[in-house]
């Protein structure tokens, strides 16, 4: 993978005894006053500096878990990955436990279980799985180690060459540098980048066992994407695979326009579009359920950790609530030909 470097250099004007000490470089000549910034400018400069905070706070974080990553931690995630437990929950025991998962990320397994989710989902050492949405590799690098030795794994993220002004890119970039930071944790992971989602593919036509999208598809929805991502997902699976999907869930009875971009979705019309897609709904868990949360943030669901969007305003209360209230849906593939199952 290569990533490209932009170098921009300036233009240094030099006058090399051209001027005397008494003179003064001529002012530069000022703006009219009418030529204020118009709002697109504004708007542009805005996220050009906005992307660049976020490419600052990437290569801080990026230098702090390097400064972490000794080369006895890597022998140590290389040997987790390369064992043969007894059981999937002996290894997801042992996974959850080691020191090689950033700092901070068993603190959100109280809201996310993934013990119990992974479980739900029935994902074995053995499965060939999809990651839509791999982010930071909060999941990644919990079911690297799983699926590693005996499985596969895909995981799927941003173009890290798009657009240099696109937050997008920034997150690409976050992926490829997460998956650097270890071979060999890391070994065989196959990384998708999607740059355009009405031409995406995802792997070979029914080579996946699993695709999980974990808080995903609400961002689908809102980009408009949502048909070219459950056709992509359609296509990787084999027949019979399992799509695995966790969301925000909406308050019941809320409409979709009235809540999608506040973060969440209406459990009743997700099962309905994707069942619509070609799936069957096999079973729902309420693992990952959340009655604290109440759904009605001024900022949506990044109101609430992780994100807290808010800062310090009323922090500890959002803290105490905790992640969102989470639909947890296992779907499988309907063979082509097939009926759809009765909706349970």
């Amino acid at each position: 993978m290569k990533l490209r470097t932009v170098i921009v250099v300036g233009t240094l004007a030099l006058s090399l005894g051209a001027c005397k000490k008494s003179e003064k470089p001529a002012p530069a000549p000022s703006a009219p006053a009418d030529a204020a910034e118009s709002p697109e400018a504004a708007a542009k400069r805005a996220q050009v500096e906005k992307v660049a905070a976020a490419r600052t706070r990437l290569d801080e974080r990026v230098a702090k878990e390097a400064a972490r990553w000794t080369p006895e931690l890597e022998a140590k995630a290389a040997a987790l990955r390369a064992t043969d437990h007894a059981s999937t929950d002996a290894a997801l025991t042992a996974i959850l436990a080691s020191d090689h998962r950033q700092p901070g990320n068993a603190d959100r397994d109280q809201y996310r279980h993934p013990r119990e989710t992974l479980a739900f989902f029935g994902i074995e050492p053995t499965s060939r799985v999809v990651e839509l949405g791999a982010g930071a590799g909060w999941y990644t690098e919990i079911l690297a180690p799983l699926v590693g030795k005996r499985g596969a794994l895909t995981v799927v993220g941003p173009d890290p060459e798009g657009p240099a002004d696109a937050m997008s890119s920034v997150y690409g970039q976050r992926l490829v540098k997460t998956l650097a930071k270890s071979p060999g944790l890391f070994a065989g992971v196959t990384r998708v980048a999607i740059a355009a989602p009405t031409r995406m593919a995802l792997g070979d036509a029914g080579s996946a066992d699993v695709v999980i999208a974990f808080r995903e598809m609400h961002n689908w929805v809102d980009d408009g994407n949502l048909p070219a991502y459950l056709a992509a997902i359609h296509a990787v699976l084999k027949d019979g695979g399992t799509f695995a999907l966790i969301d925000h869930r909406a308050a019941p009875g809320a409409k979709l326009e009235d809540v999608v971009k506040q973060g969440y979705l209406p459990e009743a019309w997700v099962i309905e579009q994707v069942t619509a897609a070609g799936f069957d709904l096999a079973a729902q868990s309420e693992v990952n359920a959340n009655a604290k949360d109440t759904k009605d943030y001024k900022e949506g669901v990044w109101t609430l950790p992780p994100a807290l969007t808010l800062g310090d305003v009323d922090k500890a209360k959002y803290q105490a609530i905790g992640e969102s209230d989470r639909m947890t849906l296992k779907f499988v593939k309907r063979a082509a030909g097939a009926a759809p199952a009765a909706t349970k």
